[in-house]
Parts: C-alpha cells; structure tokens; sequence
C-alpha cells in the first residue's frame, strides 16, 4: 500500500489561462484506467478553482449542486491537463465546462456543471433509506471468498486495496447461483484515507467516487455467466446535496434497464449519521456499456 494520501490526485495547480495540472497516482486504477469517479472529482476542482468558488468565505460562496460528464477517450493514470471554461459566472449561479485529459490528447472526460448559492425554496427527501444490515460484521470485498463460491479466479485492482473498501448491504454474491429477482444492490463504502474538508466533514466531491460503481445493480438481476463483464461507464451525473460524515456511506443502486449492451442505473448515497437519521447526500445516474473479460 502506498505512503501518500490517494485524494493528493484531485489537486489542481494553475498552469496557464484555464488550464490546471495534475498527476492520478496508480493507485486509482480499475482494469486498464482510473476510476470515473475521481476523474469527475479533478475536473470539479479545477472548475471550482477557475470560479473562485472552492474555499469557505468565496463571495458570492456557491458550492457544487450538480456535475454531469462524458467519458469520451481514456485517462491514463499519470501527468493529466484539465482546460476549463467559464460559461457564465452569476451571482447566485455559475455554470462552467471542464475536460481532463492526457497531456497530448485532445480528448478526456468532458464535464458540465453547477455552481449554486443557497435560496429559499423547499425541504423534503422522497426517497426512503433500505433495510440494511450495518456494515459493522458485514464481510470485506477484500476478504477471501468462501469455500462455497469455488474456485474463482479473482482480479485484484489497486483501487479497491489502497482507496476505497466495500462491505455488502443488500444482493446476492456473484458467485451464488440463487434466482435472482430485483436490479437492486446496496453497499458500504469509505476511504481508506478518509478525504476531509475544512469544515471536518468529507470532502464533497468524494461522492463522484462512490457514486461510480453501479454495475452491481445490474449483476444482481442476472444469474452469473461463464463469460465475465465489465461495464464502463459512458456518462456520470451527480447531485450533491448536503456534506457528510467521515465513515461508512450507504450507496443504494437501481438499473431500470438494459438492453443493446448498455444499462441504465441509478445510485442513491445516504450519511447513517445525520442529526436526524439517514441523510442522502448525492444522487447520481450513469450509462454503462458491457465488454466481456477474457
């Protein structure tokens, strides 16, 4: 396990007139790129940098509401360039456009987002927070498998060892032949390094992280196959709602569709320690497309 502090990767240093640096360690990588999420998280922070909207007391002080990107071409771990876009900088709004990319491409992860201040409006959640087990007793997804699932050739990714653990709270293993019924699938999730912000909770672009991982939704509904598949993601959309607490998130999954090799999923991210019980704090929906493993 690396010594650093994984969330290093989403610091942007100005390089040029909207454009940042900056480096994604190896350690972000599933199968042969980084995780979505964190690319998501790195175009956020150079937007916000650009918006002058990324520190506590910013005038007009305009977080993060909504964040939508396209996975267009690959990001290599390693050096990326992030070229941004004021499309309109409000007093109460602002929308800009970021893309991350390799220093010689032309061509990354595209995203547009919003910048908006609080206002009067209304208050309610109409989501409701599923039965789950607490993560505490829930095994690892690190763990070793059971003797039961049998022989499994397993693919070990740096992401899951050395950023973010997982913990079952709802579906079935993917190995267990079980009929399955529901696209639906629930997990625990927190970093390995917790990402804090100044204000002692996470840092609010760690949701971008834990919303990218949706494809169990859609195994849940399937029995396993004998070929293996992987889903990448075409898109990412997020809404961020409130901060949350450094521990274990619930990310509640949904796939309302799939056909012609993609699928459509959304993910529900819940704080278990909200003052008043289960807060959800982003929502997020994705596009993915299916490529079998060899």
């Amino acid at each position: 396990m690396g010594s650093g502090d994984p969330w290093d990767t989403t610091t942007v240093s100005p390089i040029g007139e909207g454009s940042y640096a900056a480096t994604i360690g190896p350690e972000w990588m599933l199968a042969m790129v980084p995780q979505g999420g964190v690319l998501a998280a790195i175009a956020a922070r150079a937007l916000a940098a650009e918006l002058h909207v990324d520190r506590v007391g910013a005038v007009p002080e305009q977080p993060l509401r909504s964040i939508h990107g396209v996975f267009v071409s690959p990001v290599p771990a390693g050096p990326v360039v992030i070229d941004v876009r004021v499309l309109r900088r409000g007093r109460s709004i602002s929308q800009a456009q970021a893309t991350v990319r390799a220093p010689h491409a032309t061509t990354g992860f595209t995203a547009l987002a919003v910048f908006g201040a609080a206002r009067p409006g209304f208050t309610f959640t109409e989501l409701a927070y599923p039965d789950v087990p607490d993560p505490e007793g829930q095994p690892s997804y690190r763990d070793p498998l059971p003797p039961e699932a049998g022989v499994v050739d397993r693919i070990n990714f740096p992401f899951w060892d050395e950023v973010l653990e997982g913990r079952p709270a709802l579906g079935t293993p993917f190995w267990d032949p079980a009929p399955r019924h529901k696209a639906e699938s629930a997990s625990w999730f927190r970093f390995e390094q917790p990402p804090m912000g100044p204000d002692g909770y996470l840092d609010p672009y760690a949701a971008f992280v834990m919303a990218d991982i949706m494809p169990n939704a859609v195994f849940e509904k399937v029995s396993p196959t004998e070929a293996r598949w992987f889903a990448p993601s075409t898109d990412l959309t997020v809404h961020l709602f409130g901060p949350a607490t450094p521990g274990w998130i619930l990310s509640h999954c949904k796939a309302h569709l799939a056909g012609d090799g993609y699928a459509s999923v959304d993910a529900a991210l819940w704080d278990p320690r909200g003052a008043e019980g289960p807060e959800l704090i982003a929502y997020a929906t994705q596009q993915m497309f299916f490529t079998s493993v060899s």
